[in-house]
């Protein structure tokens, strides 16, 4: 028999989740910055050396990619009365911002983590996989936004 397909969440449930994501998330990687910024003002030479270049990059980048997703998070909260969902649409594109709030900013983070030579480590590939969750996502939100014509 056939596993039996989750019922949607309700909108009021989608919307508490993702400002609670959200939030979290700003709140986690602005101390992140703050931690690189210390990191820096140390002169801590597993960042800064000249051959940490990719670490720097890859923890850059994870910080700025994660505090982004966290303010889309709380965008996506507060649009979700503004728009015609279709059926799934609206857990969708819930379950997949949440994937790419953890992926895209996570791979940069373990790919910073283990440099190998001139490169980022393995760790770095969830990242493209978070940047296409993402795409996706907003491709459906955007479809819903659409839908609503004034």
């Amino acid at each position: 028999m056939p596993e039996p397909t989750p019922a949607p969440a309700a909108p009021s449930a989608i919307r508490a989740a993702h400002l609670a994501w959200g939030w979290a998330s700003l709140a986690f990687w602005v101390l992140a910055g703050l931690g690189l910024e210390a990191l820096h003002a140390f002169k801590v030479p597993w960042y800064l050396d000249v051959g940490m270049e990719p670490r720097r990059l890859m923890f850059q980048l994870a910080h700025a990619h994660g505090a982004l997703l966290g303010g889309l998070n709380v965008a996506f909260a507060l649009s979700q009365p503004h728009l015609a969902w279709g059926p799934r649409g609206p857990d969708l594109a819930s379950r997949l911002l949440k994937s790419a709030t953890l992926l895209l900013p996570g791979g940069f983070l373990l790919g910073g983590v283990w440099i190998r030579g001139g490169d980022p480590g393995y760790g770095v590939l969830p990242a493209p996989l978070g940047g296409l969750l993402l795409c996706a996502s907003m491709m459906i939100v955007g479809r819903a936004a659409l839908r609503r014509r004034p």
